[in-house]
């Protein structure tokens, strides 16, 4: 892959969020799929969140760079096992810096240094609420790759969880990106589309969601 892709599809959902369907090949999503199988092991493995509600999340994550516990971000897993989280990969950054280019810019592509990657796991029945992403510290892109099944995606409106929102249906490849006026959206997941993907894509089953974004902690 170029870090810089000449002629990317995309659909603007909202003012700076940006879909682009098939952005990843088939290659790079066996990459990812093999990586994830490494990453979910350890030195942190894989889990359920809780949130402060009490509620178990049904969406299973494993992080890099830093850890993210509802509602923070730790070096170390506190809440799993306190083991020092997994480095977060140069070569995931540049995916991202390559995404951020074909939405804003080569630009801020440069200017864009993710240090923290989470990857959810849905299974055939995982679902996430509507939710902004506001444990970072500073107004950075978050990055998202789609490996898998094919989920329903709803994005909605800075202000609160109902309309207005859109749905989209992110399949295995796509790519999508909020910033700006939407870096805030509430969004979340809704519904999964089971034995959806290409069995080519290297997932047996289930969805693999990739998240990158700029924590501002040091």
């Amino acid at each position: 892959m170029t870090l810089f892709n000449d002629q990317p599809r995309l659909r603007e959902i909202a003012p700076g969020a940006f879909h682009f369907p098939a952005w990843l090949s088939l290659n790079q999503q066996q990459t990812l799929v093999r990586s994830f199988h490494e990453w979910s092991v350890g030195p942190v493995p894989m889990r359920s969140a809780t949130v402060r509600s009490g509620y178990q999340m049904s969406v299973k994550t494993v992080c890099l760079g830093w850890h993210w516990q509802p509602y923070k971000y730790t070096r170390t897993a506190d809440d799993v096992n306190g083991q020092p989280v997994a480095p977060f990969p140069e070569w995931l950054g540049d995916i991202a810096r390559s995404v951020v280019a074909d939405a804003y810019g080569r630009d801020a592509a440069v200017r864009y240094q993710p240090d923290a990657a989470m990857i959810n796991y849905y299974d055939d029945v995982a679902k996430m609420g509507m939710h902004q992403d506001r444990d970072e510290l500073v107004n950075e892109p978050v990055v998202s790759l789609s490996v898998g099944d094919t989920c329903r995606f709803r994005f909605g409106n800075v202000t609160n969880r109902n309309r207005p929102y859109t749905d989209i249906d992110l399949k295995s490849g796509d790519a999508f990106v909020f910033a700006g006026a939407s870096r805030f959206a509430f969004h979340g997941v809704t519904k999964m589309f089971p034995h959806s993907a290409a069995p080519a894509c290297g997932l047996e089953c289930g969805r693999i969601n990739i998240t990158m974004r700029v924590t501002g902690k040091t």
